[in-house]
């Protein structure tokens, strides 16, 4: 096998491909997060800590490093490089946009770059509805859903509730913002949404009126700190990480992705060790929940705090990278890499040509 058959073409696969090849393909993209979380608590993968890049100049403002191995069958590695811009929604563009990179297992050349913030909301909405469904199981499933939060993370888990089979009776809407809670109000209906959509005034009112309930805000720290609200045991999904104070989670089931990656960078969870000294209040990852290994109380209200892990962008990358190279429609660039000889001796005898 000469150099050239070696090293694999380099590629770039723009949003427009991701979208097409993701959109209408919910249940699978949950199917690939669920298996990637099982491979993880397997322990074939690495998942070394997050790397965040922050800018005194602009302190909302931070890029994220996610470096990652996956096993498995699907034995890949990558980087995913995210950045979140908080002012950016002033300005009318969204707060967050990404690139992944897929590595090659056996050569570690590059195999891709994909435009990531729909892969990154794909997984981080598929990873909320897989938790919506295991950690309701054992109780009533929930018919009440409220979103506070209501940016593009919140339209992609709603996406992947209904792409999953949920359905709602009434559906809950809370944003400081009322122009973008009534925004996300005409997404759904536009959706075809056909529970009852009720813009709330308040957290505390939609939180009480909900069974599940969905956190997709950009708040830096807790703002919601009575456990009273939650007095009637619903699913919450702690998905933007920072909006409940420890008492709340105290007084809670605690379920993560990764213990290790979700108690650091001032999350929920990170709050309430520093606060008990403790990490006992966690009850397990949601891969122990899957294995049957954990099991959920119903007598208290269940929280699940993912922290993402840059395996789950693996594994949805690659198999959007598949589908695209199995399409016929891979954009290669020719010529990427210069030198495939670690002599030099082809890009020598082009240069003599």
């Amino acid at each position: 096998m000469t150099q050239e058959e070696l090293v694999p073409p380099f590629a770039v696969i723009p949003g427009s491909q991701v979208h097409r090849i993701l959109t209408g393909h919910e249940q699978h993209t949950i199917d690939l997060v669920e298996a990637a979380y099982r491979v993880h608590g397997e322990g074939d993968t690495v998942n070394p800590p997050s790397y965040f890049l922050r800018f005194p100049d602009r302190p909302t403002a931070r890029i994220i490093a996610l470096p990652a191995s996956l096993g498995g069958e699907t034995r890949v590695d990558g980087l995913k490089w995210i950045s979140s811009f908080p002012e950016n929604v002033a300005a009318g563009i969204p707060r967050a946009s990404a690139v992944l990179i897929l590595n090659d297992h056996d050569t570690g050349y590059p195999l891709a770059c994909l435009e990531s913030s729909i892969i990154s909301a794909a997984r981080t909405a598929a990873s909320a509805a897989l938790g919506a469904d295991w950690l309701s199981r054992g109780r009533t499933r929930p018919r009440r859903v409220g979103f506070i939060g209501t940016g593009f993370i919140a339209r992609h888990i709603h996406t992947y509730l209904a792409g999953a089979g949920w359905t709602f009776d009434e559906v809950g809407v809370h944003d400081l913002n009322a122009e973008y809670a009534g925004g996300f109000s005409a997404y759904l209906e536009g959706a075809g949404e056909s529970g009852r959509i009720t813009v709330h005034d308040s957290a505390e009112e939609l939180i009480r009126s909900s069974d599940l309930v969905v956190f997709a805000t950009v708040a830096a720290a807790p703002h919601v700190h009575e456990p009273a609200w939650f007095a009637h045991n619903p699913v919450v999904l702690n998905i933007s990480l920072r909006d409940l104070a420890p008492e709340i989670l105290l007084a809670s089931a605690n379920v993560v992705d990764d213990i290790e990656h979700c108690l650091k960078a001032d999350t929920s969870p990170h709050l309430t060790e520093q606060l008990t000294g403790s990490r006992e209040f966690i009850d397990g990852t949601l891969a122990e929940v899957m294995a049957g290994k954990v099991e959920i109380p119903t007598d208290r209200p269940v929280v699940f705090s993912p922290f993402g892990l840059g395996v789950l962008d693996l594994a949805v990358g690659k198999s959007v990278y598949d589908e695209v190279l199995g399409r016929g429609e891979l954009g290669v660039i020719d010529g990427f890499f210069h030198e495939v000889d670690r002599y030099g001796r082809a890009a020598a005898t082009s240069s003599r040509v």
